[in-house]
């Protein structure tokens, strides 16, 4: 449904409404809580690693241990980190919990993250061509790109980016630029240098690697092999976890993208109606949204990312209700669900052909 400039405006007044009911009233609840999360972290990664460490006694403790160290890298990345660097919580100027300095436990640095998601992204939600996120090379998505032989096996592709996909993410920046093969496009505006973003890529890399497999397991001493598995183990489960949160949220059947034409000199209430139809929400129990960084509820985050995310929850029947009010596809469903359609559409656009999306 196409929305007049008057609907587009009186979207944008209701839909600020909301956010401005939430903000206006932050304090100790939401700073207790993401307190609350990075003790929850933290403990979870000792544990885990001790446990790990003390697998010799039984293999049941290094299964735990490495459990919970994936609990602990799943919350660092999702509920805390992609929710901190967002600047949910800039206003308790914690010198931890602060967008400008926290850094993640990812191979991704921070940075390039803010550069190429907080505002590439956010900015240009699936409008071909601006949003790297939508079909930026390794897979086809949509009928708004043509075909080429590599799709006919880019679900095996889909896997190994989702086993690796810290890496993939990392990438993610000095790809959209050429970095390593060829000059960068010359639409593409970025401050930092090509020598810049190499160095936080191999700089940021070789620490996680460091961290991960080789300080320790050498302070494992003899369990040295055990807890390097496990910390390989732990880091494929976020990866899975993190690839899969995001691709519900991004690529179910009826998400929609946009030509550069159609967004074009866009007001508020046209950016707020193409985060609505850019983006799906799935549902599940009160663990599960705070496993997945509250990226559950995917057009809550695209509407309001620096709103603190416990609220997502919280405003998404209003935020439904709007879009039913304009007749705007407001797109949820079971995690399976859409995860189904996720892969149905990975497979769909294998092949030649598709059902084009762009509205």
């Amino acid at each position: 449904m196409k929305l007049t400039e008057q609907q587009l405006s009186e979207l944008a007044a209701e839909l600020d409404q909301v956010k401005a009911g939430v903000m206006s009233q932050l304090g100790d609840k939401e700073a207790r809580y993401i307190r609350r999360m990075l003790l929850t972290q933290r403990l979870s990664a000792i544990s885990g690693r001790v446990l790990m460490v003390l697998g010799f006694i039984t293999p049941w403790l290094w299964v735990l241990g490495v459990a919970l160290l994936a609990l602990a890298k799943i919350l660092d990345n999702m509920e805390i980190g992609h929710n901190v660097l967002h600047g949910q919580y800039d206003w308790m100027n914690d010198p931890v919990l602060h967008s400008q300095r926290f850094e993640w436990d990812i191979a991704c640095d921070a940075g390039s993250w803010k550069r190429t998601h907080n505002f590439e992204h956010h900015t240009y939600t699936n409008i071909i061509g601006k949003d790297r996120d939508f079909g930026y090379g390794l897979l086809r998505l949509s009928n708004d790109f043509r075909w080429r032989l590599r799709n006919l096996w880019q679900f095996v592709t889909y896997l190994v980016l989702s086993t690796l996909f810290q890496w993939g993410v990392s990438y993610h920046e000095l790809a959209g630029e050429r970095v390593f093969f060829g000059k960068k496009k010359p639409d593409r505006v970025n401050s930092v240098s090509h020598t810049d973003l190499k160095k936080a890529f191999f700089g940021k890399g070789a620490r996680q690697l460091f961290k991960d497999y080789v300080f320790f397991p050498l302070i494992a001493g003899p369990m040295w092999l055990w807890v390097l598995t496990g910390n390989l183990l732990a880091n494929i489960i976020r990866n899975l976890w993190t690839s899969t949160v995001i691709f519900c949220g991004h690529f179910t059947a009826d998400v929609h993208t946009f030509t550069q034409q159609q967004c074009e000199g866009e007001s508020r209430g046209h950016w707020y109606y193409r985060q609505i139809l850019g983006s799906s929400n799935f549902t599940g129990p009160r663990w599960f949204h705070i496993l997945t960084g509250h990226l559950s509820c995917q057009i809550e985050h695209h509407l309001f990312p620096d709103m603190p995310a416990l609220h997502y929850l919280t405003v998404a029947p209003q935020v439904q209700a709007i879009a039913k009010k304009y007749g705007i596809a407001y797109n949820s469903g079971s995690f399976l669900r859409q995860y189904a359609t996720v892969v149905a559409r990975i497979i769909r656009y294998s092949f030649p052909g598709g059902r084009a999306t762009t509205v």
